[in-house]
């Protein structure tokens, strides 16, 4: 395996300037294939129809479930495409290529000095490829060996509250998780075989140790540490809210509400980490994350991505899809038994959601039945319940235009042919 020690090191701090002057200059770079670039291709054979899913024979859903990743995320911005295009055309160094894209996104999140970016194959690879980086550092025999953790530390400390399906990605590197309830049980836990303190974002409310003191605890006891926010934007500002607080790695999912592609996402955190985390991933061989691999194409839209979210007035698109939720709620509570409300998620999906309920002794439909129907009817629609609530809850800020018109049309006949 070929590691590229000067990348880990002096190489993110000093030679990357002519390769970021000429991956972010489109029109030196791709000067040769402007005349390409113009010509529009005509499909033929499979795609032609313009619906390649309905040639496979697989349904399209209008999501009112938000950017779930079992209904392909989110969709990305339209200038993605023309940016991915442009990438597609030419070889590059990956390697230099991260490094150049993780230092504009650096300098377009204003991030602390010392912090830089590295674009990943989803948040769930950036979990994995932090923390093999933490655990091997630049070691290329330590990388090799991964999962073995001989020679290494080997726990990480989570909060009982804090385990998810997600966890798995740490799990994968062959460490054992300590959970912990408070900061007593933390600083018991805390030893020489103490590799890493992971916090799970959206789990801040369930656990005893809160967001900020986490970080402070894991400063005082000199002990990396790590934030999954996978789906915790917006706002916008928690791209660099907690790189602030001090956390040493930080990620994110790109293709959620950064509208990134789908498979993109984010590693933020101190240089040599992040670096050390690179050393751990595709492109180099004989790691743990060569599996992940995340292409030219993903690693410069990613930079546009995020140069577009940052753009955006947040507030405005809140008050748009808060607006199709009213619609939505205006049409179908002239049902007689069907009521609405308006809540947002304290942190993970944090936009307008509306739950919907209705007296199942005037309406002979429950929740599942409902979802289910929705499912199978045309237009699909995909919605659901939520655990330990009642009704249904959706959110409108994967719908395109007029779906919102349709989701309410179709809920309205739904609750009106089970009326009793």
């Amino acid at each position: 395996m070929r590691l590229d020690s000067n990348w880990n090191r002096r190489g993110f701090l000093g030679t990357v300037g002519l390769i970021a002057g000429a991956m972010f200059a489109p029109r030196k770079l791709f000067a040769l294939n402007r005349a390409a670039a113009a010509v529009s291709t005509k499909v033929s054979g499979f795609g032609h129809t313009g619906n390649p899913y309905e040639e496979l024979g697989v349904t399209t859903l209008i999501n009112c479930e938000g950017t779930m990743t079992t209904l392909g995320g989110s969709l990305p911005h339209p200038q993605l495409e023309a940016v991915m295009t442009m990438a597609g055309r030419h070889f590059v160094s990956i390697s230099k290529l991260e490094v150049a894209a993780g230092n504009r996104i650096a300098q377009m999140l204003k991030l602390p000095e010392g912090y830089t970016a590295l674009v990943t194959s989803g948040a769930a690879a950036a979990i994995q490829s932090g923390l093999a980086g933490i655990l091997t550092g630049g070691d290329g025999k330590l990388i090799r060996q991964l999962p073995d953790l001989t020679g290494m530390k080997s726990e990480v400390i989570i909060q009982k509250s804090h385990r998810n399906p997600f966890d798995h990605q740490l799990r994968s590197t062959g460490i054992k998780l300590i959970e912990i309830e408070t900061a007593d049980d933390l600083r018991a836990a805390i030893s020489n075989r103490t590799a890493m303190m992971h916090f799970t974002n959206f789990a801040n409310a369930a656990g005893q140790i809160k967001v900020d003191e986490w970080v402070k605890l894991a400063r005082q006891y000199n002990v990396p540490c790590m934030n999954d926010a996978a789906a915790d934007t917006p706002p916008v500002s928690h791209l660099w809210d907690y790189a602030n607080l001090g956390y040493d790695l930080i990620t994110f999912s790109g293709g959620k509400a950064i509208r990134g592609p789908q498979c993109a996402g984010l590693l933020i955190g101190r240089k040599e980490m992040v670096a050390n985390a690179l050393l751990n991933n595709s492109p180099n061989e004989d790691t743990i994350g060569r599996s992940q691999k995340v292409g030219k194409e993903e690693i410069l839209g990613m930079v546009k991505a995020l140069e577009l979210f940052l753009a955006e007035d947040h507030d405005a698109l809140a008050k748009e899809w808060q607006a199709r939720l009213e619609l939505i709620s205006r049409q179908i509570t002239r049902v007689p038994g069907v009521s609405t409300s308006f809540f947002v998620p304290d942190i993970a999906n944090h936009v307008p959601h509306m739950r919907i309920t209705w007296d199942e002794a005037r309406i002979s439909l429950s929740v599942e039945q409902a979802s289910k129907l929705l499912r199978s009817s045309k237009p699909a629609i995909a919605i659901s319940g939520e655990e330990e609530q009642p009704g249904l809850a959706m959110n409108s800020f994967m719908l395109q235009p007029g779906e919102d018109k349709m989701v309410a049309a179709q809920l309205t006949t739904l609750f009106r042919e089970h009326a009793v």
